[in-house]
């Protein structure tokens, strides 16, 4: 219980780090939204022929989505590597407090933010738009794989703000997994990609957590890649969760030492 209490003690001081920073505003709410809008407004027209009878917001949106939870990990991940640079988290070591808060909060207050997010893609998405086929049962799919995508990222995020050796090249590997998203189904069908390239997006694993929310959304359906999207983000969550809480132990003597 104690363990809990700090958890939550530690995710509420994220929490309001996060809602007095403008620029954590811009980058984990507006900048997603913008991409919306561009995407819908600038290159819907030309990109949208390709996505045969669904409309090009409904084909987006998942992709809008995952990216917007991309962005915001990127921001724990800078946010956790700037406490350690600073001594916050070895100050943190001197208290009363249990050890596993500190990564813990961090993680949970970037979790719950990011699925805020969302959530206003989504409301934005219905405002331009966006009209899914997704029955109850299929949004609590979709909201699963989506919950735990984002617990199995943020965790990923955990691991490279405290491999990082500057808090600018913590949130730098954002960079690659926004790269797997533009090289995937997000936005464009890979029919449209060629040969070499089409092999590489349709065996990563953004695509069949893409195209598994995309047929939630578009048609009330896991599809044929729920289990592989399941598997994809299961295994990246335990990996990142193992290699963070591995990481944070041998920085131990460091952060005491701070």
């Amino acid at each position: 219980m104690r363990a809990l209490a700090d958890t939550w003690t530690m995710t509420k001081r994220s929490l309001r780090h996060t809602t007095r920073s403008l620029d954590t505003i811009i980058t984990v709410v507006v900048t997603p939204i913008a991409l919306l809008l561009l995407f819908v407004y600038v290159f819907g027209g030309a990109l949208g022929e390709q996505t045969g009878s669904i409309e090009y917001v409904d084909f987006i949106a998942p992709g809008v989505i995952i990216m917007t939870v991309i962005s915001g990990i990127a921001y724990a991940a800078l946010r956790l590597s700037t406490d350690l640079q600073k001594g916050i988290i070895g100050r943190f070591r001197t208290m009363p407090v249990a050890p596993s808060s500190v990564l813990s909060g961090q993680a949970l207050s970037s979790t719950l933010s990011s699925l805020f997010s969302c959530f206003l893609v989504v409301v934005v998405a219905f405002l331009v738009g966006f009209r899914p086929a997704a029955d109850p049962a299929a949004w609590l799919w979709f909201c699963g794989l989506l919950v735990l995508f984002t617990l199995a990222t943020t965790w990923l995020g955990m691991f490279f703000g405290l491999l990082a050796r500057t808090a600018e090249g913590a949130g730098a590997f954002s960079y690659i997994l926004l790269l797997l998203i533009f090289i995937s189904p997000a936005f464009v069908p890979t029919d449209s990609m060629s040969p070499w390239l089409r092999g590489f997006a349709e065996n990563q694993p953004m695509t069949p957590i893409i195209e598994t929310m995309r047929s939630l959304l578009t048609e009330g359906t896991p599809g044929p890649d729920i289990w592989v999207a399941l598997a994809w983000a299961a295994g990246i969550l335990v990996v990142s969760y193992t290699l963070a809480l591995g990481m944070y132990r041998r920085r131990e003597p460091v952060l005491a030492a701070q």
